[in-house]
């Protein structure tokens, strides 16, 4: 898989969302390897959209269409100082993410060691599980410049919140403080009201 993250600011969340949602409905029956997107713009304007591949080179093709460039013109008008972020080196655990996700936190960060710290989320994950149903699974990708954009599905932003809430054992508690020492310069985006975009059918 490959992932493309566009990150940005917003003033008018409503207007991104149309042009995104026009996107699936007008371009993607011809964007080959496109495989849905998840997106949002945070409460405070923060646009953060991960577009999901089946390959870079299908990607590539999708963004050398006519009618990509025209989209984008037309879109990068609502969006300030939209930046890219590729990643042909992408991971999953749990169930991975579902459309059906009610809340999505997008985790940016750097890590120096992508491995173990992959290894140590897939086994926190599981374990995790047992105390946070409302955790559904999430998508890493892993840019090459050693930073990552993570997204992170919930049931709901309020089960989310109710989790968060809760007293971890102090096993599970010392295994994700240390999974966050392989970490650093985390950033979180909250998506309480996330686009979940397919291909149609």
């Amino acid at each position: 898989m490959f992932v493309q993250v566009i990150r940005g600011r917003v003033a008018d969340p409503e207007a991104v969302r149309e042009a995104f949602e026009r996107w699936v409905r007008e371009l993607s029956p011809g964007a080959d390897g496109w495989l849905g997107s998840t997106g949002g713009v945070t409460a405070d304007g923060r646009l953060v959209v991960l577009a999901r591949f089946a390959s870079a080179e299908a990607a590539q093709a999708n963004s050398r269409r006519p009618e990509q460039d025209r989209w984008w013109q037309d879109t990068a008008a609502l969006v300030s100082e939209p930046t890219f972020h590729d990643s042909a080196d992408v991971r999953g655990y749990l169930a991975t993410g579902s459309d059906k996700a009610g809340f999505v936190q997008v985790i940016t960060g750097q890590t120096t060691d992508p491995d173990k710290m992959m290894d140590s989320v897939v086994r926190l994950s599981a374990s995790l599980h047992a105390f946070r149903p409302d955790l559904i699974g999430g998508t890493v990708a892993l840019h090459h410049d050693g930073t990552f954009t993570e997204a992170v599905y919930f049931t709901s932003v309020e089960q989310a919140r109710a989790g968060e809430q809760r007293q971890l054992p102090p096993e599970l508690q010392g295994a994700l403080d240390r999974a966050e020492e392989l970490t650093s310069m985390l950033s979180y985006h909250d998506l309480t009201d996330p686009w979940l975009l397919s291909p149609p059918r």
